[in-house]
């Protein structure tokens, strides 16, 4: 069941914790919610699943200063959701902007963090990804209902998503959109765009090697979708030179992101928790 917390800056923000075990955080990606985690909640009986909405996104509030849409403000929202829960350490499960945060919150706050599991990020991006997520951001949807999404989807992300069924393309769809009286809604708030382009002013990104090394100690898993935009090959082999420990698979048939119920994203994911454990 969804619940809500409120921030010190008074932003409600939803989450939904389910299962016993040692506590896993989910992180979703700069424009998804909790939903994303879903396939996640099969291991309820092994870890406590935790899933946040993070500000601006599913069924948080939107906050109306939109450049608080930041990774250290969204780091603390984390940890205050932590604290609220009384829970001193968790991993974290974290797919692409959830990673970043993860990694960030290993430099500034390791202390809280009992591992990390990386979904389709690393602390390189390829510009071709970031140019597509700019492509789409904060743009009204163009499909009228999720049926029709399920349909065009596959023309549209096909290159990087083959051999997904219809009946998947419509849960994809579910997680990302709501319905709406003429098309399909998005579940976020559109100024994550111009938050994201006001904090891209200053050009160049920084160099984000030394917060993936501020993993050193921790548990640590990747997932890379064999056809990720994003994450490209030559990072996951870097990250797994640095970290020869780390736990990781490419995922067949996927691009950025996978979906998380996917046998090679089970696998990982299954041992990521045996080594927190």
């Amino acid at each position: 069941m969804v619940q809500h917390f409120t921030t010190t800056d008074g932003i409600r923000l939803a989450y939904d914790v389910q299962g016993e075990g040692p506590p896993m955080l989910c992180l979703a990606g700069l424009t998804r919610n909790m939903d994303d985690f879903e396939p996640v909640l099969e291991f309820a009986d092994e870890a406590q699943i935790i899933r946040l909405d993070s500000r601006g996104r599913g069924a948080s509030d939107y906050d109306p200063d939109f450049m608080t849409y930041t990774i250290p403000q969204e780091g603390a929202d984390a940890l205050a959701l932590l604290d609220h829960l009384g829970i001193d350490k968790a991993a974290i499960l974290g797919t692409s902007r959830g990673g970043l945060i993860a990694m960030a919150l290993a430099l500034t706050a390791k202390e809280r963090l009992s591992g990390v599991l990386l979904n389709d990020i690393g602390p390189e991006m390829d510009p071709e990804g970031l140019s597509h997520i700019m492509d789409y951001l904060g743009r009204p949807s163009a499909y009228r209902s999720f049926d029709d999404a399920a349909d065009k989807l596959p023309k549209a992300l096909g290159a990087q998503f083959p051999n997904v069924s219809p009946a998947q393309w419509r849960v994809y769809a579910r997680r990302i959109w709501t319905e709406g009286e003429r098309r399909l809604q998005l579940r976020y708030d559109p100024k994550l765009r111009d938050a994201i382009e006001a904090q891209s002013v200053t050009g160049d990104l920084p160099d984000l090697w030394p917060l993936f090394d501020a993993l050193d100690g921790l548990p640590l898993a990747l997932l890379r979708g064999e056809n990720s935009n994003l994450l490209t090959r030559a990072c996951m082999e870097e990250m797994q030179r640095r970290r020869p420990d780390m736990i990781s698979a490419e995922v067949r048939d996927r691009g950025h992101v996978p979906f998380l119920d996917e046998p090679e994203s089970r696998a990982v994911i299954a041992t990521f928790i045996e080594a927190i454990s």
